[in-house]
């Protein structure tokens, strides 16, 4: 058995999972993953897509909750009542091509089984909080993270971020156990050549780089960036949106938002979406996406983080 600890989460798998960091066995972990039959659809489905079926929770006992992925030409996925991963690989598929889709997609999926607010964001720790960079595929949250690494400031998840609101209705960040996964191109202009690690996919330009985790408690979170290109009409800078929009950016940057409505989640995301813009901020960050503005980036985040007095200084 392997163990990991993944969004606050202890795992135990039946098979390494490259890409996410090891750490000590636990007695009665949190989520199980192994390998088993799973079904090709679910009879018992509530709700269905393409590549799904999901039997919904009744109320908070998550007994009853299971969720049927199917990655053609990859695997099956069974998620049930959030603690337990079971898969099935298709012919010829070895468990590296397994794990991306356990630490993505699948989990993913299953932190929204546990009721979690999951962002499709990167996030780092400045002084004592976590700063979220939210975006879709490409966006550049990972590279964004990365040079904020480089310069002071450690990662704390990449990918998806998972929100828990405390007694008191403040948001905090899960510390992740899961390493970067950055294309080539940005590996040579950030110089991680010597953090590079193997390929997240064979034939795939893309790969895991060791990050700076320096803690793995739980963190306030500061302030939430929605990361969009610098281009006609939208500038570059830093600017606030109204409560209304920025709870309809966390709608929207959620880790598969079809799952926030179908879970029946969007009074959480709406309620996350109030308490973040009461403590620390929800902003977009608009940036030319090219590597040599990325001094620039940093130092217009660093001067923000000034202000919003969250701030440590950038080496």
């Amino acid at each position: 058995m392997h163990y990991y600890r993944v969004a606050g989460l202890s795992v135990a798998s039946e098979i390494e999972l490259p890409g996410a960091i090891p750490t000590r066995a636990a007695s009665a972990p949190d989520v199980t993953v192994g390998a088993g039959q799973v079904p090709e659809t679910l009879p018992e489905a509530g709700a269905r897509g393409p590549t799904w079926d999901m039997c919904a929770a009744t109320g908070e006992d998550l007994t009853g909750a299971c969720f049927l992925l199917r990655v053609p030409g990859i695997a099956r996925f069974l998620l049930s009542a959030g603690r337990d991963i079971r898969f099935e690989a298709e012919a010829g598929i070895g468990p590296s091509d397994i794990a991306v889709f356990l630490l993505g997609t699948a989990f993913g999926i299953l932190l929204h089984q546990r009721g979690q607010i999951v962002l499709h964001a990167s996030a780092v720790r400045v002084g004592g909080n976590a700063v979220l960079f939210c975006g879709a595929s490409g966006a550049g949250k990972s590279s964004l993270a990365a040079a904020l690494a480089q310069r002071g400031f450690p990662v704390v998840t990449d990918d998806f971020c998972a929100l828990e609101l405390d007694g008191a209705g403040a948001p905090a960040v899960q510390s992740d156990g899961r390493q970067l996964k950055l294309w080539a191109h940005a590996i040579a202009h950030l110089s991680l050549e010597a953090q590079r690690g193997a390929p997240v996919r064979r034939q795939l330009q893309k790969y895991y780089v060791e990050p700076d985790l320096s803690h793995s408690e739980a963190l306030p979170l500061g302030a939430v960036y929605f990361l969009r290109e610098a281009r006609p009409p939208h500038a570059f800078g830093i600017e606030r949106p109204n409560v209304a929009d920025a709870a309809l950016l966390m709608r929207r940057n959620a880790y598969r938002p079809l799952l926030v409505r179908r879970m029946d989640q969007r009074a959480d995301y709406f309620r996350a979406a109030a308490s973040i813009a009461a403590t620390g901020g929800v902003f977009h960050l608009t940036r030319p996406l090219a590597f040599k503005s990325m001094a620039e980036v940093i130092a217009l985040l660093a001067r923000h983080w000034d202000e919003l007095a969250l701030t440590e200084a950038v080496a």
